[in-house]
């Protein structure tokens, strides 16, 4: 085994495993650092990889050959190729000075590789203060019930064909929020429902794709979704409504919970807070 737990355990303010992202707390184990270095060997998804589900390669890695891991710091790069490639150094301690020799690392590693791209990601406790960059949030669905909200959601299928041509350019309008993407998934049929609302007989807004995965103890989890609202239907109660539909649709068929990451003090993150979201931590990306 390459990583001690009595080190490393103390040194994890927020559940975040690089390549894998958050995880919950009860999966939050020594086993799924190791993995992570197994899967560096043989390129593969892990299991329990929300990414695995859009099929291809595993494009993020561990470098383990340079993993730096001591009683008071563990700094882990991880290299992807995508667009003209990034190396990340995900810095776990509680010293200040942890950054500074991640970010040392990073630019180094960066150049060794040959990559534009030299970050520092460092977890974050839930009582920081003034905290930027994204917040984890747990929605716990074995605590109370999620009703079906009284709205126009409903699966984009599950609209009339008029209203679901309507997908396409709302989509290609929210490339930046991923629905472009999500929309070519849909199309191949590889993903889950996606949950619409729709304002006369077009859509607006969209949840998705609804799918319910193990995790790494087999615990069910419902993944991650895309998630937007056309800026001009904006502040009529659409996305909780989505969201509140997206809940529902994740109790009642099995999830146990969802982990989100929201933009601190951004819309979604607002929404979550207010929504009664437990706060695991956060996640601060910088450039090297």
């Amino acid at each position: 085994m390459f990583f001690r737990w009595d080190w490393l355990r103390p040194q994890l303010t927020a559940p975040i495993v690089p390549t894998l992202g958050p995880v919950h707390p009860d999966a939050l184990t020594v086993g799924l650092f190791e993995d992570t270095l197994r899967a560096a060997d043989t390129g593969d998804f892990l299991p329990y990889d929300k990414d695995r589900r859009w099929g291809g390669e595993k494009d993020e890695k561990v470098l383990r050959e340079d993993v730096v891991h001591q009683p008071e710091r563990t700094l882990i790069p991880t290299l992807t190729q995508r667009g003209r490639g990034t190396v990340k150094v995900f810095a776990y301690g509680l010293p200040d000075s942890v950054v500074d020799e991640a970010a040392e690392l990073a630019a180094k590693l960066a150049a060794a590789h040959d990559v534009a791209g030299a970050r520092v990601v460092r977890p974050l406790g839930p009582e920081t203060a003034h905290p930027r960059g994204t917040r984890i949030q747990l929605k716990d669905f074995t605590t109370a019930p999620c009703p079906a909200p009284d709205g126009p959601v409903r699966p984009v299928t599950a609209w009339p064909t008029a209203v679901q041509d309507t997908f396409a350019p709302f989509a290609e309008a929210m490339t930046g929020d991923g629905l472009a993407f999500l929309h070519t998934q849909m199309q191949a049929g590889r993903c889950g429902p996606v949950l619409a609302a729709a304002i006369e007989d077009r859509i607006v807004g969209a949840i998705g794709p609804m799918e319910v995965r193990p995790d790494a103890i087999g615990c069910p989890q419902l993944m991650p979704q895309y998630f937007a609202v056309l800026p001009e239907t904006r502040g009529q109660g659409l996305g909780r409504l989505l969201w509140r539909a997206a809940m529902h649709w994740g109790q009642t068929h099995g999830a146990a919970y969802q982990l989100l990451q929201t933009e601190v003090d951004g819309p979604s993150d607002r929404l979550c807070q207010s929504e009664g979201l437990a706060s695991l931590g956060f996640n601060h990306t910088t450039s090297a």
